[in-house]
C-alpha cells in the first residue's frame, strides 16, 4: 500500500464536545500522572533498597513498574496539556511515535502479566525447583523477550496504519493517537488494516491470556489441595495482586483490540481507553503494595529507618 497523504497534522477531538468539563480533565489526568509516576517510582525503590525483595518475583514487579511509568508517559502529560490549554495538535510523526511507543509498552506489558504469572506457577506449583528454573538468566530473558516482541507488533500497527492514506478531515476522535482511532480517519480501505490488527494483537492478547489462565487453573488445584488453611491463604495472598491486575488489564485490552469492529465506536472507545493508559498504570503499585505482606513490611522498615 502506498502511502498518499495531504496531512502533516491531525487534532485530537476526545471529549472535546464537553467544554465544560476541560479544566476538570486537565486536574483528573495531571493528578493521576503525578500519582502513577510517584506510586511507581517508589515501587521501584522500595525493591531495590530491600535485599529481601531481590527475587524474581519483584525483579518482574520493578521492571512492571518502570513500563507503567513511560506507558503512561506517552499518553497523559499530551492529553492533560490539551484539556487545559486547548492544543489539540499534533504532527503527522508526532501522531506515528506517539502511536508506536505507546504500542509497544502496552503490548511488553501484556507479555509481562504472562511472566509474572508463569513465575507465580513455578513459585507455587514446583517450589523446589522454583531457584532452578527462574534463574537470573531466564527472568532477564523473558523481560527482554516482552520488550522483543512488543517491538515487532508496534512496528506492525505503526507502519500497516500510515501506510494508508490521510486526505482529510484531520480529526481523530480520540484524545491520543490509538490505532483504531487512527484508522478510521483514514480514507482508504481500512478493511486489510482491520484484518492484520485483529490478527496481530488478538493473538497476543489472546495468546498471553491463555498463558495466565493455564498458570492459574494449576495454581488454583494446586492450592485447594494443599493441607493446612494457612499454606492456602499465604499462597493464595501472592497470587490475589496479579490476578486483580490481570482481569483489569486483560478485560479492557480484549474490549478495544481483540474483537471485529474494533474502529466502529471511538466515542465508546474514549471512556475505555482511559482505564488501561491512566488508570491502570496508577492503581497497579497500590494493588501490589496494599495486598503484599512483603512489600509493606518493607515501606514500613524504610519509613522508621527515616524517622517517620
Amino acid at each position: 500500500m502506498e502511502n498518499h497523504t495531504n496531512v502533516t497534522e491531525f487534532i485530537l477531538t476526545g471529549f472535546k464536545s464537553h467544554p465544560g468539563s476541560q479544566f476538570f480533565l486537565s486536574v483528573l489526568f495531571s493528578t493521576m500522572y503525578i500519582v502513577t509516576v510517584v506510586g511507581n517510582a517508589c515501587m521501584i525503590l522500595i525493591i531495590r533498597m530491600d535485599s529481601k525483595l531481590h527475587t524474581p518475583m519483584y525483579f518482574f514487579l520493578e521492571n512492571l513498574s518502570i513500563l507503567d511509568i513511560c506507558y503512561s508517559s506517552v499518553i497523559t502529560p499530551k492529553a492533560a496539556l490539551a484539556f487545559s490549554l486547548g492544543r489539540r495538535i499534533i504532527s503527522y510523526n508526532g501522531c506515528a511515535s506517539q502511536m508506536f511507543f505507546f504500542s509497544l509498552f502496552g503490548t511488553t506489558e501484556a507479555f509481562f502479566l504472562a511472566v509474572m504469572a508463569y513465575d507465580r506457577f513455578t513459585a507455587i506449583c514446583n517450589p523446589l525447583l522454583y531457584q532452578i528454573i527462574m534463574n537470573k538468566r531466564l527472568c532477564v530473558f523473558m523481560v527482554v523477550g516482552s520488550y522483543l516482541s512488543g517491538c515487532i507488533n508496534c512496528t506492525i500497527q505503526t507502519g500497516f496504519t500510515f501506510s494508508l492514506s490521510f486526505c482529510g478531515p484531520k480529526e481523530i476522535h480520540h484524545f491520543f493517537c490509538d490505532v483504531p482511532a487512527v484508522m478510521h480517519t483514514s480514507c482508504s480501505d481500512t478493511l486489510v488494516n482491520e484484518i492484520v490488527m485483529l490478527a496481530v494483537c488478538g493473538s497476543i492478547i489472546v495468546g498471553t491470556a491463555l498463558v495466565v489462565f493455564i498458570s492459574y487453573v494449576y495454581i488454583i488445584i494446586t492450592i485447594v489441595q494443599m493441607p493446612s488453611a494457612e499454606s492456602r491463604h499465604r499462597a493464595f495472598s501472592t497470587c490475589s495482586s496479579h490476578m486483580l491486575a490481570v482481569s483489569l488489564f486483560f478485560g479492557t485490552v480484549f474490549f478495544m483490540y481483540a474483537q471485529p469492529g474494533a474502529t466502529s465506536s471511538p466515542d465508546k472507545s474514549n471512556t475505555i481507553s482511559i482505564l488501561y493508559t491512566v488508570v491502570i498504570p496508577m492503581l497497579n503499585p497500590f494493588i501490589y503494595t496494599l495486598r503484599n505482606k512483603e512489600v509493606k513490611g518493607s515501606l514500613k522498615k524504610q519509613l522508621k529507618r527515616k524517622g517517620f
